[in-house]
């Protein structure tokens, strides 16, 4: 029984992409490994956080289709891939370029995160500077100091 469980965990792993269905596969074997590469770059717009060859989603299956499609009709790798992005904009891009429209995608965490231990370093740094000015009470009148004496003689302590 574990024989059956393990050969079956490797040959889950050994699997390159758990969306492609058997009918999307093209025959010629150079095409499908072309599709394959495209697939790991683009990014299915439905779950965000995958590429379209690991996707289930409706849409992911119409990319994947729509890459083969292309890739048998003759065209490049990059022309697939800017055919894509100029339906879809560079979000279709699992790494998508660093330019202008995409400064916020790339810099937007690191900003946020440096932001973040600003403000934290300005609230440490004002609750120390009010805990220490607040910290030392005024020096007693002469008025008090001699209140406080005729108390401390009064103690029956």
């Amino acid at each position: 029984m574990k024989a059956i469980l393990v050969a079956l965990a490797i040959g889950l792993a050994a699997t390159t992409a758990g969306a492609v269905e058997p009918d999307e596969v093209l025959k010629d074997p150079v095409l499908e490994a072309r599709a394959r590469e495209i697939g790991k770059e683009l990014r299915c717009l439905v779950c965000q956080n995958q590429s379209i060859d690991d996707s289930d989603a409706d849409l992911a299956r119409d990319l994947r289709v729509l890459v083969r499609e292309r890739l048998t009709n003759g065209d490049s790798n990059q022309q697939v891939v800017d055919y894509v992005v100029s339906r879809y904009g560079d979000f279709v891009l699992l790494k998508p370029p660093f330019k202008a429209s995409t400064y916020a995608l790339w810099l937007g965490p690191a900003t946020l995160a440096t932001i973040g231990v600003i403000a934290v370093v300005v609230f440490y740094r004002r609750r120390g500077a009010a805990s220490v000015a607040a910290g030392a009470p005024p020096p007693l009148s002469e008025a008090e100091k001699s209140r406080l004496a005729g108390l401390l003689e009064d103690d029956p302590r």
